[in-house]
């Protein structure tokens, strides 16, 4: 695993994806079609955790280009935590999806990754995706 540092929080937006894993896909395009910014001109990030009741949550979001787009858009607003994150490249990663939970299985073996931080996908552009975890 590779390490990135995020000096300071990441503010997005978006939305919780409740028909996860089927609905990530048109949940992205939405965001797309109302930020009027593809992947490469505007970051985006897939955010998942279990919830308190054993449920996979998964929210599909953008980072805020300016302060109050979130509320512009309704979107709901979050942050990506500033810090060090371990990452593990995906190449291609539109024909290899099913990867994803594989990559964010072998990370939460390792005794440096924080386990109770939300796995991070970063979608560097329509090629590259890093899947990422929060350092200890």
């Amino acid at each position: 695993m590779e390490k990135i540092i995020f000096e300071n929080d990441i503010k997005v937006f978006g939305i919780e994806v409740k028909t996860f894993p089927s609905g990530i896909d048109e949940a992205f395009k939405q965001l797309i079609d109302k930020t009027g910014d593809a992947a490469g001109a505007r970051e985006y990030y897939g955010i998942s955790y279990m919830n308190d009741k054993g449920r996979m949550i998964y929210k599909a979001v953008a980072e805020e280009k300016y302060d109050g787009e979130a509320k512009e858009h309704t979107y709901e607003e979050s942050a990506i935590e500033k810090g060090t994150y371990y990452f593990e490249v995906l190449k291609d990663w539109r024909n290899n999806t099913q990867c994803i939970k594989d990559i964010f299985g072998e990370m939460l073996k390792d005794e440096h990754v924080d386990k109770t931080k939300p796995a991070v996908e970063w979608y560097k552009n329509n090629e590259e995706m890093l899947c990422m975890i929060k350092a200890r």
